[in-house]
């Protein structure tokens, strides 16, 4: 089977910094590491560097999402998340880091995991508006439905 590959350019803003890489073969993100020491005190939200700046070609978005095993052990997430990289976007990438812990701090080293990149196809979307939208079995039904009885 082959799959879809692109050319993604990465800029090091900093030559110190890891370039990002896949955990294993297959899998759908890239990990991001921090480029500075931070202390995350219960609930404070951050902006932390990674050092990196990419090119994303148009016709694709890139997507930063949290790290499972960091979310599970630490309750490390992301405000945004998942964080949005639009394909015209030159600047650093940062993570918008939050310690979702009520009680202890979140200690990140330079160098550390701290988010992954995923890179998608994104269609250009041409609204059209209409009187009436089609019928479904959902309906409107929102938040929670598939769960009720």
């Amino acid at each position: 089977m082959t799959l879809d590959a692109i050319d993604l350019p990465i800029k090091r803003l900093d030559p110190t910094v890891e370039l990002p890489v896949y955990a294993y073969e297959g899998d759908a993100g890239l990990d991001l590491r921090s480029n500075e020491d931070v202390v995350l005190a219960p609930f404070e939200r951050r902006l932390i560097g990674t050092g990196l700046a990419i090119a994303i070609p148009d016709g694709y978005a890139g997507f930063v999402q949290p790290r499972s095993g960091l979310a599970l052990k630490k309750g490390l997430s992301m405000a945004n998340t998942p964080g949005l990289v639009d394909a015209h976007y030159r600047g650093e990438l940062k993570v918008c880091a939050i310690n979702l812990d009520a009680h202890e701090p979140i200690v990140i080293s330079k160098g550390e995991r701290i988010a992954q990149l995923v890179i998608q196809r994104v269609p250009q979307v041409h609204l059209r508006e209409v009187e009436q939208l089609d019928e479904t079995d959902r309906g409107e039904g929102g938040f929670g439905s598939s769960g009720v009885n």
